[in-house]
Parts: C-alpha cells; structure tokens; sequence
C-alpha cells in the first residue's frame, strides 16, 4: 500500500468544518456516538486514558467522557474542530483535553493513553503507517487502538441506507451521499489493503469485522514489547 498517500483535501476549516459538525450533529447520530462510546470502553477500568485522534466536531469523544469513568482527550488537525468540539465538551458538561495536532507526530509522551479510537478520518490520514506508529507509541502496555472507517467494498445500496439513517435534509442527503460514494470510497481501505497497512506497522496485526457500511479494526499493543523495550534500556 505504502506509507504515503495523495492527500485529498486540505484539513476542515472554517464553514466546511461547521456544515460537517451541523451533519454529524443529528439526534440518530448522537444515538449511535453514545452507543458507539459504550462498545468501544467496554471492560476498561475506571480512571483509564482514552484518546481518540481525529475526533473532528467531538461527539464521540464528548459520549465517552459522559460516562463519567475516563480522562478523554482528542487531538485534530483542524483549528476549527478543535473549536467546535471543545464548545461541544463545555456546553455538554464535561472535561475533554482537545489538542491541535498531526497524528503523524503526536504531541503525546509514550505509553500516555490505554486506548486510542479513531472514528471516519483514517482513510484521509496521507502517511496512515505512521500514523499507525504513533499510535501504537502512545499506548500502554496492553493497551488498544480502534479503528472505524468507510469499507471500500460498501456497496452504493448500503452506503444509500445508512445515509437514510442519518435522517438529514434532502440537500444534505444526497451531499453525503455523493461524497461517501465517490471520493471517499476511493480511498477507503478493503480489509485486504487494511491488514496489509498494519503488518507495516509496529502493530503487525489485528482484527477486523464488517460493520454496516464500514470497518472496525481492533489493535493491541503487546505488553511483551514494553518489556522487551525496557530491556533494551537498561542494557543499552
């Protein structure tokens, strides 16, 4: 696949980055942040560090931090997002650290975070195995990372059913429609051309499953490394 990508836009600002937030922003779609926040901390200790990379306008970021069990933080790009979703923790009530940064070079110490979510932006990341690395750096020992994103094989039916789920306005509808289904597609990844990204990594592997019209992909940090690196240390 390789380890740099064409990058297709230019980061969310200004109007673009507040249309995308009002889009993502719908009462269905905050449903599913809420139930996504859910899924993805199951089974975490109270007091566990969650980072979620890329969190553009904060919705998922802001469900996790509203189960009152974990120190979130969220690390975009975007100014814009970084705006948005800090307004969006404030007016919601909670504690959200959202820095501006590159995935790519994270302005995180090693070993900061016990789990690392990434939600709809890995396809646009133009050095992913890096960005790989980086977040397999800023995890504990046996800490994870969880990858969701548009599947390259969703077909137009499926991508067509989810929009209809958004429950949006018919602009807005065949908007994302359109993006999701032309631009967005393209660079999406199949699982094949997903695994084969996270063998170059320093994760090597991981799972994957079908998820509607996308991926989850699941990524451990083996606590054997941490060992092995420390080891390393005290010889070196």
């Amino acid at each position: 696949m390789g380890s740099t990508r064409f990058k297709l836009v230019p980061e969310m600002e200004g109007r673009v980055a507040h249309w995308y937030a009002r889009q993502r922003g719908t009462r269905s779609q905050m449903e599913l942040f809420r139930k996504h926040a859910v899924q993805v901390t199951e089974g975490m200790a109270t007091g566990a560090t969650v980072l979620e990379v890329a969190p553009g306008p904060g919705y998922l970021a802001v469900a996790i931090a509203e189960l009152g069990r974990f120190h979130v933080t969220g690390l975009d790009i975007s100014r814009t997002f970084v705006e948005i979703a800090t307004e969006h923790a404030r007016r919601s009530g909670v504690r959200v650290d959202v820095r501006q940064g590159d995935v790519a070079n994270m302005p995180f110490d090693s070993a900061s975070f016990d789990l690392v979510v990434c939600q709809a932006a890995f396809k646009n990341f133009p050095q992913p195995v890096r960005a790989l690395d980086e977040m397999h750096r800023v995890l504990r020992a046996d800490g994870a990372a969880v990858i969701q994103d548009l599947s390259k094989e969703a077909s137009n039916a499926e991508i067509e059913q989810e929009v209809r789920a958004m429950k949006l306005g018919r602009f807005d509808a065949f908007m994302t429609t359109f993006v999701l289904a032309t631009m967005l597609r393209r660079r999406a990844y199949s699982p094949v051309q997903f695994t084969r990204v996270v063998a170059e990594s320093a994760f090597r592997t991981c799972e994957i499953r079908k998820d509607g019209i996308g991926l989850e992909v699941r990524l451990r940090k083996s606590a054997m490394e941490n060992t092995a690196n420390a080891r390393k240390l005290a010889i070196g």
